[in-house]
């Protein structure tokens, strides 16, 4: 593959490696140059390009990265189309991602230009989530390279695989002690079905008894026969010694006990042992909160019959230190202060050249009195949000006049024609740096009202592990979607005409959904016919 400066004589296939825009024509990055494009160019003066001329030995970006997608991929994975270079791989069941960290390793030190990025290794991930993705650096790769990188994953491979959730039927003992609340059981055991829901798992038998060795040994015996996949001990006094209740308990049942403790907090005091050839987990304290904590780690890789023993648990340190993860973001110093409610804001992109309505700048077209886009904007600012960017770009000028009187922002994106993600990246470099979440809303849409704006900002619960929260109508997902601000440095690192889409997948586990009372999140004005459909309403 040659890269630079091409003549324009010559520039018919090739691939333009920057945008270019010239009075009106736009080239963008990435694309193939047609004999249409050079005469536009010529026409404008233009006498050459920067780009990439593939050789007949190149294998194009998408090819490559789909092939070595395929060859390092294991089973209950689904690689999807390729697009800019890139093949991501999704969950076909939801399951435990499985990692063999030195093919990864090798893979990525085969070439600079193959990249190979998966979940953190036995992260939980949902059917359909993404779980690993290939990128190619360069427009092309050379055949040697790519055949290469296929051989390399086959021979270590499978690089990346799910383990599918598979233990359905859980049995749970809670062991009591005076001034215990039966409240705190209650809570225990709905947020234990709340973690067992994502694999599938019901609770098929449950116990609650005195917290002494000889009443929770009996416990054990009676359950033997109830078909239990795996059973849960929640201790009413935290184990602090393998000669304790719970241990002990174990032991007496006929089981043995193969770990106590893990390095992982909150999680610390978590119990594995083995009664009948069957798992049973000691939980520690911190399960009975639905926060991610040690025992999800352990218990999610049962459910998917996952490797999980002392040797496991022992490997567990790197990473281990909870307090500061997405999940739990205030360390234990925190000041026992009334916490401050989130500060969210709402970003409008308005910057697009509507090139679908075949002509004019839709967000302009006037729609039950007013322009489209003053729908979009006057939901936003009436939502009572910290404030309100709208992101302009194509006829900015006239976008802003739109709005005027409207108590919004503007941030101009130069980059617009280049597609979405440049004016996402623009709207979130220009918020307030106090903000902790923003809604982003599309200027196209008009239904959205303030009410749904509202609410997705008051679901918005990073205490509880909520970073992420999507509107949706019938069960199915619009927009606008919030995104916390722990999300903010992988939006900035999505490139192309697309928009955050695929971290709902991503980051399943963060995501709360909030049902609209009507089909504003579904509709977005696409087509001439549509703004026409949306006029004659009355």
């Amino acid at each position: 593959m040659k890269f630079g400066p091409i003549p324009l004589s010559r520039a018919v296939g090739a691939i333009a490696a920057h945008a270019m825009k010239a009075d009106g024509h736009v080239l963008k990055k990435g694309a193939r140059v047609t004999e249409a494009d050079v005469a536009a160019l010529a026409r404008r003066g233009v006498t050459e390009i920067v780009g990439a001329e593939l050789g007949p030995d190149d294998v194009a970006e998408d090819e490559a990265a789909h092939r070595i997608a395929l060859a390092l991929a294991g089973p209950n994975l689904r690689c999807e189309a390729p697009f800019t270079g890139r093949s991501n791989l999704f969950a076909e069941h939801a399951g435990v991602v499985l990692v063999n960290r030195a093919g990864v390793d090798a893979l990525n030190a085969l070439d600079e230009a193959v990249t190979f990025a998966t979940l953190d290794e036995h992260a939980a991930v949902g059917q359909h989530a993404m779980a690993a993705t290939v990128k190619i650096i360069p427009f092309a790769l050379s055949e040697a390279l790519v055949a290469r990188a296929e051989r390399l994953a086959r021979e270590l491979g499978p690089l990346v695989s799910i383990a599918p959730f598979a233990l359905k039927k859980i049995a749970a003992i809670s062991t009591l002690l005076p001034g215990l609340d039966p409240k705190v059981i209650d809570k225990t055991i709905a947020t234990l079905e709340r973690r067992l829901a994502p694999a599938s798992a019901k609770l098929i038998a449950e116990r609650r008894v005195g917290h002494d060795e000889a009443s929770l040994t009996k416990a054990l015996r009676e359950l033997a026969p109830s078909g239990a996949d795996l059973t849960i001990i929640f201790g009413a006094s935290a184990v602090t010694d393998r000669r304790d209740v719970v241990p002990g308990a174990i032991e007496a049942a006929g089981g043995t006990v193969d770990r106590l403790g893990m390095p992982v907090d909150p999680g610390n005091l978590l119990l594995l042992g083995t009664l009948d050839g069957k798992p049973v987990l000691g939980a520690p304290g911190c399960a009975r909160s639905p926060k991610e904590n040690g025992f999800d780690w352990v218990l999610n890789r049962l459910l998917a019959r996952a490797p999980v023993g002392a040797r496991e648990i022992a490997k567990m340190g790197v990473g281990g230190l909870l307090m500061e993860t997405v999940s739990r973001p205030q360390p234990r110093e925190a000041t026992p202060d009334a916490p401050k409610s989130p500060k969210v804001a709402a970003i409008v992109l308005a910057a697009g050249r509507s090139t679908r309505m075949g002509g004019p700048n839709k967000l302009l077209e006037t729609l039950l009195g007013k322009p489209l886009l003053r729908h979009a904007a006057e939901a936003a600012v009436g939502a009572g949000l910290a404030e309100v960017v709208v992101v302009t770009g194509h006829q900015g000028t006239a976008v802003e006049t739109a709005l005027s009187g409207l108590d919004v922002r503007f941030a101009r994106n130069r980059n617009f024609a280049e597609g979405l993600s440049t004016s996402l990246k623009a709207g979130l470099s220009a918020l307030s740096s106090d903000v902790d979440a923003v809604v982003v809303m599309l200027g196209d849409m008009p239904g959205v009202s303030s009410s749904i704006v509202r609410n997705l900002a008051a679901a918005y619960a990073p205490g509880a592990g909520v970073h992420i929260v999507a509107a949706t109508r019938n069960g199915r997902r619009g927009n606008p979607v919030l995104w916390g601000r722990r999300l903010f440095a992988e939006l900035v690192r999505i490139d192309g005409d697309v928009g955050g889409r695929h971290l709902l997948g991503l980051h399943a586990d963060l995501v709360r959904e909030v049902e609209a009372e009507d089909d504003g999140p579904m509709i977005d004005v696409d087509t001439p016919e549509m703004l026409a459909a949306l006029q004659s309403l009355k």
